[in-house]
């Protein structure tokens, strides 16, 4: 059991190092911005987040 633990424990490592290597082993390294009004040509439509949309008419 303590060996199958420790096979999928070093799986799961290696998994996440590689997903995150520029984020990890670069200077400036930085997760991407996932989010609609990080999106330049989403931004150029005039599309934004449904959040940022709520916010705004909030403070109306």
């Amino acid at each position: 059991m303590l060996k199958l633990f420790l096979i999928c424990f070093a799986l799961i490592l290696v998994a996440v190092l590689l997903m995150g290597f520029k984020v990890f082993f670069t200077k400036d390294g930085k997760f991407p911005n996932t989010h609609v009004e990080g999106n330049k040509a989403l931004r150029e439509k005039g599309i934004t987040c449904v959040r940022s949309q709520d916010r705004a008419a909030r403070k109306k």
